[in-house]
This record gives structure tokens, sequence and C-alpha cells, in this order.
């Protein structure tokens, strides 16, 4: 390229892309879409922000009560539904400096003091971190909600016999409701690991300003409280520059849909109509447009596809994070907070959907039983009783039991149509032991019921471990949703006391 051709160039790009900031590609690619998110998103918490700053500082008397009483009107009478409606101009860099202006038209240049002991930097990680804590609370709720459904099915189903596999392949009897609950514990866990996320989220930035503080006396701690958070974020450069609130929230998030997505798969295969177990209810379903015949769970394969999309958001917010400077940087503000806020927005809805589903799904109870009956998965229990009521080793029980299976399985016949000869011979070739046991025991061994029945260790399939999981589940949930309530009561109580403190300076 000649030097002609570069500046010819230069001059091209200059009129069609502008010669002063903002160029229109930075405009569309990068500022329309920051100002449309921070118009939706956050004008409430930077309006908090405002109001509690000005408390603050009249407070700490460094806003004498007659000029923080013309700040807080001007705050008071600005058109929030203006800047709503508004479209990215290129007047203003961005929303806050929109809002600025506007309160010093309105109150004048002693409006500039609202900015006093602050800046953008500690405003706007506050401001994300006031949005992502609502985001958050609303993916618990939806989460308490699915957990209570799945409790109550699983206590529903505490008896239904089914048979559990490994590896895919059948591998013991269980019930669907010890399945279920352990359902539950998974995604009681999950929302263990959001509570985390959400406590690292609730810490104020507020004081921090650009980097190291400020020389004026402000209380940071009063800022916190004013704010609804729990804590503060102590040291100042920590405040402005750790994204890893970030971070904690998108693995909670993605583990989290990874977790439901896992059951999701399990139900999505048991809808087929090969396994037969699952029917999910009429409002969940789709017809076919060409077969008749067909009732497609769309409802649940839905759910897979977008638990995978919020996994994929979680996924881009943690790769913007990645070799990023420790410090106040662009890549963990606008371009990167979307991102999350879609990934709990995703989670949280296809909880209550997932909620639902099961809400009204019917189980073939019937063709599990018949399966448990028809399979092999209570041979493990066979040998158990031979160990028991023979003394033989475990391993050579187990031999016999194989060995069963195996001739059993290679004749098209089930564990069912075994019979005292064939046991006995298989027995004593095996062990080398006389056969000397009541062979009822050995029909009782695989029956599928006694199996379920008797297993009662803590953590097991049995009536009375089941008893015990379903009331520790009960309460474990009941715990979740009165952390979930303290949480938002603290964010509402705040906003209220806020509110009080700036109505009583303003009728002072």
């Amino acid at each position: 390229m000649n030097m002609n051709s570069y500046e010819e160039m230069k001059e091209r790009v200059r009129l069609e892309d502008g010669d002063k900031f903002p160029a229109k590609s930075f405009t569309e690619l990068v500022l329309k879409p920051a100002y449309d998110n921070a118009k939706e998103k956050l004008l409430d918490p930077m309006m908090e922000v405002n109001y509690a700053h000005l408390i603050m500082l009249y407070e700490q008397k460094l806003l004498g009560k007659e000029d923080a009483k013309k700040i807080g009107r001007a705050l008071e009478e600005l058109d929030l539904d203006r800047f709503r409606k508004g479209d990215y101009t290129g007047e203003y860099e961005d929303l806050f400096f929109e809002v600025e202006d506007a309160l010093l038209k309105s109150a004048g240049d002693i409006a500039g003091n609202l900015h006093l002991a602050r800046s953008r930097n500690d405003m706007g990680v506050t401001m994300y971190r006031m949005v992502m804590r609502e985001y958050l609370l609303e993916v618990m709720k939806s989460l308490h909600k699915l957990i209570e459904t799945f409790t109550c099915l699983a206590e529903e189903h505490k008896d239904t016999v089914m048979v559990a596999h490994t590896h895919t392949q059948q591998a013991q009897i269980s019930t669907l409701g010890h399945y279920i609950l352990a359902v539950c514990q998974i995604l009681s866990r999950d929302m263990d690991r959001l509570k985390h996320a959400f406590k690292t989220v609730n810490r104020s930035s507020m004081g921090a300003c650009a980097i190291t503080t400020t020389g004026f006396p402000i209380d940071r701690q009063v800022m916190a409280d004013l704010l609804g958070f729990d804590e503060m974020v102590v040291n100042s450069y920590d405040a402005i520059g750790g994204g890893d609130y970030l971070g904690e929230t998108a693995t909670a998030i993605m583990l989290a849909a990874i977790d439901a997505g896992k059951v999701v798969q399990d139900f999505l295969l048991w809808a087929t109509q090969e396994f037969n177990v699952l029917r999910a209810g009429n409002p969940y379903v789709q017809v076919s447009s060409i077969m008749p015949q067909k009732r497609n769970p769309v409802s649940i394969e839905h759910l897979r596809s977008l638990l995978s999309t919020s996994i994929g958001n979680c996924q881009t917010l943690l790769t913007m994070l990645h070799n990023t400077p420790y410090g106040d940087i662009v890549d963990t503000e606008d371009d990167a907070q979307p991102y999350g806020w879609m990934a709990c927005e995703i989670l949280s809805k296809s909880y209550i959907l997932f909620s639902n589903v099961m809400s009204t799904i019917e189980v073939n109870k019937e063709v599990l039983l018949q399966r448990a009956y028809n399979g092999f998965a209570t041979i493990t229990e066979l040998a158990d009783t031979l160990v028991r009521e023979t003394g033989v080793p475990f391993r050579k029980a187990h031999s016999v039991a194989s060995k069963l299976a195996e001739e059993y399985v290679a004749k098209g016949k089930s564990i069912q149509d075994m019979d005292e000869e064939h046991v006995k011979s298989v027995f004593e070739q095996v062990t080398g032991s006389k056969w000397e046991i009541d062979y009822a025991k050995i029909k009782e061994s695989i029956d599928p019921k006694h199996f379920v029945n008797i297993r009662n260790i803590k953590g097991g399939c049995g009536p009375e471990a089941m008893e015990d999981m379903l009331k520790e589940a009960y309460k474990t949930n009941d715990s979740h949703k009165e952390w979930i309530s303290k949480k938002q009561e603290l964010i509402i109580n705040a906003h209220n006391d806020l509110r009080n403190r700036i109505h009583s300076l303003l009728d002072k």
C-alpha cells in the first residue's frame, strides 16, 4: 500500500466513522448496547446510590442542609421515564453523565458536589452488585420451588419400585422416591453454592472512589447499610479491581445448570415410548404436524437446550475474565455483565418450567415394577443372603450369583425363573460346600420389594431411611426459604430506611 492510498483510507474512515468521540462503529458496538442495558438495569440502582451518597455526605457534614435539600429535590424531580425511553445520541458518553447533567441543570453547580468522594469506578461496581444480587435471589426463589416440588414427588413415590442404573446398565433395585431425593440433595447443594455467591456479591464497593478512597471523612459503613449490603469490600483496590464476584456467580450458576441438566436428560429418556415411564401433562407437550400418534415432550427438550444456553453464557463470562489485569477494567463491566444476567434469568425460568412440568407428570408404576421383577437387579441380595445363611466368603457367593445370572440370561429367562435344584447345583459346584439353606430365603432375596425394604441404613431406599431423609429434605428447604426471605427483607428495609431519611431531609 503506498502513502497516497493509506491517506485516502484514513480520510474515508474519518468521513464514514467520524473524527471525534464517539466514533460511529464504537457507538454501535459498545456505547449504544451499554446505554440500553444501563437504562433498563442500572438506572434504579444508580438512583439508590445517589440518594444514599447524598444522605451520607449530609450526615458527615460534607454538604450543608440547604445544599443537600436542593440536590435531594433535584433527584426527586428527575423524569426517570424519559431516561428509560431515551435513545443513545452520543451527546453524553453514558447514562451517568446524562443523569448528572440533568441534575446540574435542575440544581445548579452545587449538584456537582454529589460526586464528592466517589467515582464511576466504585459506583459502577456497586450498581453491578446490586443488580446481580437481585438476579441471584430470583434464581434461588425458583430453585426453592423446584426442590419443594421434587420433595413432594419423592414422598409420593417413596414406594414406587424401580431399577437403578450405573454406567447406563441395570444395577440394583431402588425407588423413584429415592432417586428424586438424591436430586433434591444435589439441588440443595446448588442452593448452598448460590448462597455463597450471593454473600460474595452482596458487599459494597462504595467509598473506594477511583482506587484509594479519599481525603474526605466519609463513612463507608453508612453507604453499605443504606444500600442493603451485608458488608463492605474493605480494601479499596480490591473493591474496584476484584471481579471474582462475577466469576463465583458464573461458576455457581453453571454448575447448577449442569446438575439440573443431568436430571432433565434422564426424564427425557424416561418419557420415550421405549422406556414408557413418564408422561408429561398436556400443557407441556406438542403434537406432530404429520404424525398424529406423537406427544412430543418439547418442554423437557427445551429445558435441556436452555440450561446449556445458561452454561454457555457463564462460560462466555468466565472467558472474558480470563487474563484480565487486576484493577478497574472494562472487561468486567458493560460487556460482561449481561452474560451473567442472561445466565441467571434463563436458569430461574428453567427452574419454574421444570417445577411445573414435574407437577403434572404421570408415572407408570406397573412398568417400573415389572422391569424390577424381570431383570437381575436383585441378584446382589442373593449373594448377600448366601453369605449370611451359609457363611461362604462374599467373593464365592458373588461367583455363584454371577454364574446363575449368566446362565439364565443365556436362556432368555429372568431371575424369577430360578429353581432350587439349579441354584443348589451351582452353589455346590462353585463353593465346594454342601447346600443347607431354606430356599424360601433365596426366593425372598430376589424379590424387589424385599430388596428395598431391608435397606434402611442411613441414606438407603428402605422405608425408614426414606422417612428420615424426607423430614430432613423438608427441613432443609424451609431453611433455604427463610434465608432468602431474610436477604430480601434486608434489601427492602434498607430501601425504606433510605427513603425515610430522604423525606426527613427534604421536610426539614
